[in-house]
C-alpha cells in the first residue's frame, strides 16, 4: 500500500514514515504545495496524509483538485489547526478523515487502515473469493484453508489486485505501486513480472483457481464475479 505524506515538518514526516514502513506501507514525501500538487497529479496513492498549512499554499486546494478530477485516493487531512470550520470544509470537499496534531502514530495508522478498508474493501477485515481468504488485520492468506506464506511485496500485490478486481492494470502502474516514484528511474519493470510469477506459483500450489490473468501487451487483470 502506497502513502503520500504531505508535511513540511521534516521530523514529523520522518517519524510518520518510519512507523508506517514498519506497518508495510510504502511512503513518499512532499514538503511543499508545489511538490504535493505535482505528485497527486502524476501518481495514484492508497492514502494521502495532507497537511493543509503548507509554506507555499493551502492544502485544501489540492483536495479540491483531486475531487474535481474524481480521483479515488484516500485522503486524511492533518493539521495543527483545531478549527471546526477547517474540519467541516475538508470533509465537505471530500476528505475521508481529519486528524489534529499532535496525534499518536498508532491512531494515524488505524485511521489509514480504516480509510483504505472502506474505500477498497467495503469496510471488511476479511476478503473472501471462493477458496481464497485474505485477512487484512493479520495479513494472512489461505487457499482451501491452506496457509500461503507471501512476502510483503507479494501480499501488497495481491491486495492491489483485489482492490482493483476486473480492471486491467498495466505493468507500469504495478511498478509505480511497488516502488513509488522510483519506478521512473528503473531501466525496466522485470521485477514486477518476477513478483507476479512468484505470487501466482504460491497461490497455484495451494490450489487457487487462477483468477490472475495476463492481458497480453497490456498488463494483468484479477477476475472476480
Amino acid at each position: 500500500m502506497k502513502i503520500l505524506i504531505v508535511e513540511d515538518e521534516p521530523e514529523l514526516a520522518k517519524s510518520i514514515a518510519e512507523y508506517l514502513s514498519g506497518e508495510n506501507y510504502l511512503c513518499e514525501f512532499a514538503t511543499t504545495f508545489h511538490q504535493a500538487f505535482e505528485k497527486t497529479k502524476s501518481f495514484i496513492y492508497d492514502c494521502i496524509l495532507l497537511d493543509i498549512s503548507l509554506p507555499d499554499g493551502n492544502g485544501m486546494k489540492i483536495l479540491e483538485e483531486l475531487k474535481k478530477e474524481n480521483k479515488q485516493d484516500g485522503i486524511i487531512i492533518i493539521s495543527a489547526k483545531n478549527a471546526l470550520d477547517d474540519k467541516i470544509k475538508g470533509l465537505q470537499i471530500g476528505a475521508d478523515d481529519y486528524l489534529t496534531k499532535p496525534f499518536h502514530l498508532s491512531e494515524l495508522s488505524a485511521r489509514i487502515y480504516s480509510v483504505i478498508r472502506r474505500k477498497q474493501f467495503n469496510s471488511t477485515n476479511i476478503i473472501f473469493q471462493n477458496e481464497l481468504k485474505v485477512d487484512l488485520l493479520s495479513k494472512t492468506v489461505l487457499v482451501n484453508n491452506i496457509l500461503v506464506i507471501l512476502t510483503k511485496k507479494e501480499f501488497d500485490l495481491l491486495l492491489y489486485f483485489l482492490g482493483n478486481k476486473n480492471k486491467v492494470i498495466s505493468k507500469s502502474a504495478l511498478a509505480e505501486h511497488l516502488s513509488g516514484d522510483f519506478a521512473d528511474m528503473l531501466d525496466n519493470h522485470d521485477f514486477v513480472y518476477a513478483h507476479i510469477k512468484n505470487l501466482k506459483k504460491k497461490l497455484s500450489d495451494a490450489g487457487y483457481d487462477n483468477y490472475l490473468k495476463t492481458v497480453y501487451g497490456t498488463g494483468y487483470k484479477w477476475i472476480a464475479n
